[in-house]
Order: structure tokens, then sequence, then C-alpha cells
């Protein structure tokens, strides 16, 4: 009977001190390890046997987890290939050594074999030691295929190992006994380990079984991945059932995205894009909700760059054997190749977000009211995908009465038209009534209304729409003049230029430096004022999207544009300087209200407002 002692190859101690208290930030994801060793064990022995019939295994392929509170314990038994006494020697006692990299290595020859050899999961060869962040002594009973002999190696983690030969052969596999910790004997409950299989290996191919101690054992994981099969297998109904049951949800997607990637990155995903909004699409985080897996075992959702935030509505699941990991496997390092996968996930995303608007606009609008203020944020954070989501972006059209793309609007414009004409504001309602769109109006242009805060932050950042100039008709200086057949009726003969200088001079006079100067309109036609950004200056939406980030942030001056054809204007001259002052404080402040904004003095209003009211 062989019984003898080692010392690690390497310093142990430091070491798994690093894997307890390090490696591994969750200590839950000690079972996920085993479990995915048991289940490569499993595939190794079916492998092997492919030119090896006696390695096959004559029952069901099974991994068991026994789990006993009174002893504390926990038992993860599998049917796999088993080690002999040397490879418990080499794979348990030497850290970071890995089992699976030396058997693709041995397996590399064999043609037929190297398609499913990739379906392996350990990697690193640490996996196997985050057992010891929940337990005190490790113990592995296992038995290889082909052989008559089986082995008994054990640990505290610390000192080293023991390997003796076992008393009974057994059947072919491995038991690993976690003797658990004084501060993990919560993880003596079968209710929490249950839990953990369904997180983290539910969709493990191979049949996870769970019980207590003397007890009936129940199958824990579906052992099932619906993204592995083929999508001509999968009908819409089970998507929908997947969908459903995987994020909780209570309707069916509105997009649903399966495609296997081949070559030299290779990935498969199962994507959703769901009809109704999530409560938690506006947090600050901004999270994304792609599950990554590897070969089918859960790491995390939590991996930032899969996909852009500014598509953290789309729900779903990637699996690769490609991307690179850290030996924790809880992060996904900053590689070429989870790049390279974002990118066709993004691509594949806004293609199939291309084909719905093209083929169904109905349902394409209701989906942009749940969604549309999401995917802007990605004209001003994406630069290398901002076209393409232009594309897709519906705006209201002030001519048409309706939702338009920004194709439709390029396909719509009059002759001499060069620039892309947008107004923000707080509301539909209020943008319909502005002042603003007078000219726009008399002249047949069409305008785009935005009402989204971001509307104002991506047009100056996107800057132009396929080489036409995106122009705030409440900020920008633009001439209409040239542009349509019609004229807009205002002051333009050279009497009422006259007129016109003098009203201009009287209201400065009242005005002072309230505003930063009055000057004629050439696009009023029904109101007697409007206010218009200054030189440099923001319009009043933009500066309360401002103050709501900022309390402190101070607006600028306006510019006073004045329709001097307009009745009310023609009679500041002939009204006393009292009522001449009243009468043009009340127009700058009804061009404010017109702009969604209070009163800037309400007392003083009132007071000119019975002024005005008295001399009438």
């Amino acid at each position: 009977m062989t019984d003898y002692t080692h010392n690690f190859e390497a310093d142990t101690g430091k070491i798994l001190n690093i894997v307890i208290n390090s490696l591994y930030s969750d200590r839950d994801i000690f079972l996920r390890e085993l479990l995915s060793n048991a289940s490569d064990a499993i595939h190794k022995r079916k492998l092997l046997g492919q030119t090896n019939q006696p390695l096959l295994n004559t029952s069901d392929d099974r991994i068991e987890v026994i789990v006993d509170a009174k002893k504390k314990t926990i038992i993860v038994t599998d049917t796999g290939i088993g080690l002999d006494e040397a490879e418990l020697s080499q794979t348990l006692g030497t850290i970071a050594r890995s089992g699976t990299s030396s058997f693709l290595k041995d397996i590399g020859e064999l043609e037929d074999s190297k398609d499913a050899a990739k379906t392996l999961i350990g990697k690193f060869g640490v996996g196997f030691y985050s057992a010891f962040m929940v337990a005190d002594k490790v113990t592995v009973v296992t038995r290889k295929a082909g052989t008559e002999k089986a082995f008994v190696w054990e640990s505290d983690g610390k000192s080293g190992f023991s390997i003796d030969a076992a008393e009974q052969p057994g059947e072919v596999g491995t038991s690993i006994t976690l003797h658990l910790r004084k501060d993990a004997k919560d993880y003596a409950d079968i209710t929490k380990l249950r839990g953990l299989i369904k997180k983290y290996s539910d969709h493990i191919v191979v049949p996870i079984h769970i019980k207590e101690a003397g007890g009936e054992s129940e199958q824990a994981n579906s052992a099932q991945a619906l993204w592995t099969k083929p999508a001509s297998e999968i009908s819409q109904e089970d998507y929908a059932e997947f969908y459903k049951q995987t994020f909780a949800t209570f309707d069916d997607p509105y997009i649903t995205i399966h495609n296997k990637a081949e070559g030299s990155i290779e990935f498969t995903n199962l994507l959703f894009v769901p009809k109704t909004a999530p409560f938690d699409l506006f947090e600050p985080e901004r999270k994304t909700k792609i599950s990554l897996y590897i070969n089918r075992v859960f790491i995390s959702q939590d991996v930032d760059g899969i996909i852009p935030t500014w598509l953290r509505f789309v729900q779903g699941v990637l699996d690769t054997t490609s991307l690179d990991l850290n030996v924790s496997r809880e992060m996904v390092q900053n590689s070429p190749v989870i790049k390279k996968i974002s990118k066709s996930l993004t691509k594949r995303v806004l293609s199939e977000l291309k084909k719905k608007l093209k083929n169904d606009e109905s349902s394409y609008d209701a989906f942009w009211a749940q969604f549309g203020k999401v995917l802007k944020e990605g004209l001003y954070e994406d630069f290398e995908n901002r076209d393409k989501i232009a594309e897709l972006v519906r705006l209201y059209s002030f001519k048409q009465d309706k939702l338009i793309t920004l194709q439709s609007y390029l396909d719509d414009m009059v002759e001499g038209q060069e620039s892309i004409y947008c107004l923000t504001a707080d509301t539909l309602k209020q943008a319909i009534t502005s002042p603003h769109l007078e000219g726009f109006k008399a002249k047949g242009l069409d305008v785009l209304l935005m009402t989204d805060p971001i509307d104002a932050f991506w047009i100056a950042q996107m800057g132009s729409f396929k080489d036409k100039p995106f122009v705030s008709i409440s900020r920008d200086k633009y001439d209409l003049s040239e542009i349509g057949a019609d004229e807009v009726k205002g002051s333009s003969d050279a009497e009422n230029d006259i007129k016109a200088d003098d009203v201009v001079a009287i209201v400065k006079g009242c005005l002072g430096d309230t505003v930063e100067d009055v000057r004629t309109s050439k696009s009023l036609v029904e109101s007697p004022v409007r206010l218009v950004a200054g030189e440099g200056g923001l319009d009043f939406n933009l500066e309360r999207i401002l103050k709501t980030q900022n309390p402190e942030f101070e607006g600028s001056k306006k510019v006073l544009e004045i329709n001097a054809s307009h009745e009310l204007v023609r009679k500041i001259p002939s009204l006393s300087e009292d009522v001449q002052a009243s009468f043009c404080r009340v127009l700058f402040e009804q061009a404010r209200i017109l702009d969604g904004e209070m009163p800037s003095d309400p007392q003083q209003f009132s007071k000119d407002l019975m002024q005005i009211g008295s001399c009438l």
C-alpha cells in the first residue's frame, strides 16, 4: 500500500492565500469550478473512448453533489476519466498546472477530436484550489478509466498533500469531499447549493444531481443550452419561452438574434430586443445585461464592453471559447477579442433594427417610444457607429405631423435648402406653438421637433447628417430669404425699415442690458417678438438642461427679435414713455414664456400688465 506525503511544487501557502483572498472575489464560485472540472472529466472520457472503447462509460454520465449538514461536508462526484497516481501528484500537487491544457496537447494529433476538445472548460489549473476558500481539508478519491487501482489525495491546503492507495477500487471517476471551514458552514445547505448550481451550471450538458446524505437525489440543472442548438431546430415558441423564463418577462421579444461565429474567434450569441423598457433602464450605472458563458458555464452578467451601454436594453447570452479570461474567470481581459465580439454584436443588433424599421414602421415606432432615448445616447458617444444609429432615429416632423427618419427629411427638402432645421423644447406642445416656427411654416419648410434632453447634445456633437448640417432655429443664424418660392411677410419696404429702426431704438432703450441686443426679425409672421441665443450663447432649452445638472449655472443674455409688421409693435412709438417701458418689458416676458420660461420678475410683470391695461 502506497502511503507518502509530498510538499507542493510551489510556495503553496502564499499562492493559496492569493486564491482564497484575492484571485476570486466571490466564494460562491467554488462549486462552479468543481462542477466544471467534473464536466471536463466526463467529456475527456468520451473523447478518448472514441479510439479506446474500454474507456467509454457504461453508465449514465452523471455529476452528483451530496450535502451532509451534520458533518458539514460537501461531496462532488463524477463518472469522468479519473486520475492515476502520477496525475494526482502532477495535477493537484502543482498549482496552476492545468490538466485540461495537458490533455488538449496530448490529443492534438487526433483530427476528429479537435473540435470536441474545444468544449473543455478548464484552462488555468487553479479552479480546483478554489475549494479551499470554503474548506479546511479536501479529500479526493479517484480511479482512472482503464485501470484497476484507486487513490486518495488529501490536503489542508497549507503544508502539502498526501497520496494513499484506496482500500476499494470503486467505480471509475472522481469524488471530492470538502470539509467546510467554520466560516463557510452555511454552504452545507441544499437549498443554497441548488441555487448556485442553477445560477452557474444550469446549462452544462451533463446532468447534475443533488441530494442530502441519505436522501433522494434530484436533478438540479436543466442540462441543456438552447443557444447551442442550430437555429433551424428552434421554434419561435422555444425562443419566447427561454426569454420569458431567463429574464422574468411576460411578453414575447421584439427581436431575436441567434448567431454562431466560427473562425479565429468563435462564439454563439442569443440576444433579445424587448418590447417594454425595464424599470432600471435609466439607472446611472447604465449596466448591460449580456450573460457571459464559457462553454455553457456561467461567468458573469457584469462584464463591461460586451455590448455598448447605449444598447443596454438588449438582453441575452454570449457563449465563447475564444474570450480571454484571467485565472479567476471573474473578469474579461481588455483584449482585442472582446472588442471584436462587441463590434460584431453591435453590428447585428443595428442591422436587425434597420430591417424592422424598413418592414414594419408601426411596430418600430412602438419600440422607439420605449428605447429611443437610450439609442440616441450612441449618437453622442459612439463615433464609429454614429451614422448607422442616425439611420434608425425617429424624429417628429412639424410639416408632416408624425415621426420620420433623417433620410425622409432629406428627401423632402425644398429647392435651395442646404440645412436640417431643428427645434429643441421641453414638450411637443411647446415646440409646435413656438414662434420660431412661423417663418418656416410660411415658406413650407420642415423643422424637426426634438423633446429629449439628449437631443441638444447629439445634434451639436454630430454636426451633420450626410453632409447636411443641423441648424437649431432658436440658436444658430440662418437666412430663409433664398429658400423656397414663398416670401415671409415682414417689414421689407423702405418706409417700414425706417419705422423698424425707430422701434428697435425705443425697445433697446426700454430694456437696456436685460437683453444682449434688439433687432428686426426676418422670420416672424404672427408673433410680435421672439428670443434667440446671442453670439456664442445657448437657447433656453439647453440652459434648462444644464441647470438641472448644476443649479448654479447662469444663462446668457438673449437677443430680442421684433416683428416690425405686427400691430402691437407698430403701436410702440405712439405710446407715452412710461407705457412704452411697460409694453416692451411685457413683450420681453411674453417671449420668455413662449420659450418655456417663467417671467424674470413676476411682480414687475404684473405691474406692467396693469399699467398697460389702465391705458386701454
